[in-house]
């Protein structure tokens, strides 16, 4: 798996020299090491770096651009919401992790290495939820359906991913207009707030896909919007 500029990634900070702080990124199937300048450690003047990070601590980080083997990293621009995606992932790749130990012993550290030479384990094992056939292929048929016993056993934790807009209309039927359109969204839960403000939510396992899909209904909401003469506009945090 390559990393991309944009992409949020899991790191444990090494060691800090004077303005610049050098971590450890995980999840890559090999050894990546990244760096952040002061400035894009916290907003504003920084006058301890230490009251942010501190060696050993495991932080959120934006990769800001890659030249090389050279990878500038953002503590900064991180979104809570990110961050806790990034959280809940490790979280949960570990007790993958943990089931492959279970079930392949001493196997189980060569089999990762293979799996995150080409993606995460917890991309790789959420995919194998839905088609076994490259968990059977790595692992055998008879250890394969042995983890997937495991994994479709455990509860999985439903987040709900919420967003606010706004919809207005100079219309004499502008509200009934309104309630129409957003009526006809099925996929995700719409919420009046107060004077043209609404909430769009979506509970899954899932919040990328989540993110996705909802970003998929404002692009269709926007379209019809236009077409009706209506406003429309997301609320930006």
């Amino acid at each position: 798996m390559e990393l991309e500029e944009g992409d949020v990634v899991l790191c444990t900070v090494e060691k800090i020299q004077k303005t610049i702080v050098f971590v450890k990124i995980h999840g890559f199937g090999k050894e990546l090491e990244g760096s952040i300048i002061t400035s894009e450690i916290a907003p504003g003047r920084i006058r301890n770096i230490r009251d942010y990070v501190v060696p050993n601590k495991k932080i959120v980080c934006k990769i800001l651009r890659i030249s090389g083997d050279r990878i500038e990293l953002s503590l900064r621009r991180v979104t809570k919401k990110e961050k806790k995606e990034v959280i809940d992932e490790f979280n949960q790749e570990k007790s993958y992790i943990s089931i492959l130990k279970s079930i392949l012993g001493e196997k189980a550290k060569e089999k990762v290495k293979e799996i995150e030479k080409k993606q995460r384990v917890y991309d790789f094992l959420n995919e194998s939820k839905e088609d076994s056939k490259k968990l059977e292929k790595l692992l055998g048929k008879k250890d394969a359906e042995k983890v997937l016993k495991i994994l479709k056993a455990q509860k999985s934790k439903k987040s709900i991913l919420k967003k606010e807009f706004q919809m207005s209309s100079s219309k004499p039927d502008g509200i009934k207009i309104i309630k129409k359109l957003l009526g006809a969204i099925k996929e995700a839960k719409i919420t009046y707030l107060s004077a043209g403000k609404y909430t769009i939510s979506k509970e899954s396992e899932d919040l990328k896909k989540a993110d996705q899909e909802l970003e998929e209904i404002f692009n269709k909401i926007s379209k019809d919007s236009k077409k009706l003469g209506i406003e429309f506009k997301i609320k930006e945090k």
